[in-house]
């Protein structure tokens, strides 16, 4: 098993079902709360940890009583929290989620407040700790200039960095060229290559945009239609399974790159590891909720061994 890291935000969910969306100016009366740990950079972490992956984490919070529910959760999911900054100045950021209780599609504001704010200093202290990771999974939640900081960081040591761009923001040529993996959403990968997505056959076209500028290997998640993935050898079509029961959403994306990262510390080939990082996906929207939903190991070897006899 290879040390694997995420690096990323850490926000506090405040989710509640709804009958439906509501559209501006509107009020719903919502059926269901829940606060819980969020934020892409955790999820992924927790994710990648419950998948059986040795990992590495570290963001960013405040000093306010939100932060306590990063603490008591990391210690429930066996990460970590030695390398968590915290900010005395900026709150413990936050994502305000709504689901529809219908169709399971949600809508998500979020306020990175602290896990905003990473300085330089602190990216060194990370790296401190990042000897014999193989694999880096990042996202854009945090600060642009910490993560243009650990992705050329991260490079220099030959680590393989794998990019979530979400929340989708530009992201450059030079970026591009140091990944190992991107991992956008079908509307993600549209807008980074202005290349519309009308059916399958262009994943490959925004595939083949990313290679151009250096990434390795290209994978877009396409929501209820599954996964494509391309490598320089080969490309790729996965299915949603379809004896899953979906009733949230809200963190597949974030389960797919976890259990992506997880597989590859276990030594899968990059296509193997996307079969994987589908399954936790998949298995991850029969719960309600984003960390609390990732699926154990156990869960998953189970899953595959149903499934793939």
């Amino acid at each position: 098993m290879k040390r694997i890291a995420v690096i990323g935000s850490f926000v506090v969910d405040l989710m509640a079902r709804t009958p439906h969306l509501p559209v501006p100016g509107e009020t719903v009366k919502g059926s269901f709360f829940r606060m819980g740990p969020g934020g892409k950079g955790y999820n992924q972490a927790v994710a990648a940890a419950k998948a059986g992956g040795n990992v590495f984490f570290s963001t960013k919070t405040g000093t306010d009583s939100f932060a306590d529910i990063l603490s008591d959760s990391m210690k429930d999911s066996g990460i970590s929290d030695s390398l968590v900054f915290h900010d005395k100045d900026n709150g413990t950021g936050i994502a305000l989620i709504s689901v529809d209780e219908v169709t399971s599609q949600n809508e998500i504001v979020v306020v990175s407040g602290a896990c905003g704010t990473i300085t330089e200093e602190e990216v060194n202290q990370m790296f401190q700790h990042l000897d014999g990771v193989a694999y880096l999974l990042i996202q854009l939640e945090i600060n642009l200039d910490a993560i243009e900081m650990i992705i050329e960081r991260a490079y220099s040591r030959g680590i393989r960095i794998i990019l979530n761009p979400a929340p989708v923001q530009p992201v450059s040529d030079e970026i591009l060229s140091r990944l190992y993996a991107i991992t956008p959403n079908e509307v993600e990968a549209q807008i980074l290559s202005s290349i519309a997505y009308d059916q399958p056959s262009d994943c490959c076209r925004i595939a083949d945009y990313f290679m151009a500028r250096g990434v390795q290997n290209a994978v877009i998640t396409l929501g209820s239609s599954g996964v494509y993935a391309k490598t320089e050898e080969e490309e790729r079509f996965l299915s949603n399974y379809k004896d899953i029961a979906v009733v949230d959403t809200t963190g597949a994306g974030d389960a797919f790159s976890g259990g992506l990262l997880t597989a590859l510390g276990k030594g899968y080939d990059f296509m193997d590891a996307v079969e994987y990082a589908n399954v936790v996906s998949n298995l991850s929207v029969t719960r309600i909720g984003t960390s609390p939903a990732m699926p154990s190991a156990a869960e998953i070897d189970d899953f595959i061994r149903t499934h793939k006899g």
